[in-house]
């Protein structure tokens, strides 16, 4: 088994166990007190942190780095939403350290597919209308940083280092 699987296994193990540890939290804390259906913030925010982290390491040339930044700053505008609809304000699990010597263009794939996730945790119907509003936003944020992700990977793909 390759290195950089190794490691992205060992990042969504740490990501896992985040993500128990606040949703344990949420629901002591009644976070989730308002009775109705609400999409699975602690997940999407799981998700996020760890995208965070991986696009911290190494952005590459000035040309990925570019979108990198974008998506990094996208991401970040999607936490601090999902912080506020999980009425979760600052608490949770620190971010991962990944592995440096994962390539660029696996921890780019890997982000996408974070990213993805967390906009599927997120896009359940929400019976709160203002939570629904965060969420939407939070989607936006999540939809413009998977973009600047994808011209990122694209980066890669046409031999930008």
């Amino acid at each position: 088994m390759s290195q950089s699987r190794i490691s992205l296994r060992r990042i969504a193990s740490r990501c896992v166990c985040a993500a128990a540890f606040t949703t344990a939290g949420l629901f002591s804390a009644g976070a989730y007190a308002v009775p109705g259906h609400h999409p699975d913030y602690v997940h999407a925010l799981a998700d996020l942190e760890t995208a965070l982290a991986l696009l911290d390491e190494r952005p590459g040339d000035a040309a990925i780095a570019n979108n990198v930044n974008v998506a990094k700053s996208e991401v970040n505008r999607a936490i601090s939403e999902g912080r506020a609809a999980a009425r979760d304000a600052g608490k949770g699990g620190s971010a991962p350290h990944p592995d440096p010597k994962i390539a660029l263009n696996d921890r780019l794939t890997h982000v996408g597919q974070l990213l993805q996730q967390a906009r599927t945790d997120i896009s359940a119907k929400e019976d709160d209308a203002s939570a629904a509003t965060i969420r939407d936003r939070m989607v936006q944020h999540i939809d413009m940083a998977m973009r600047a992700n994808d011209r990122a990977i694209a980066d890669v793909k046409a031999g930008h280092k």
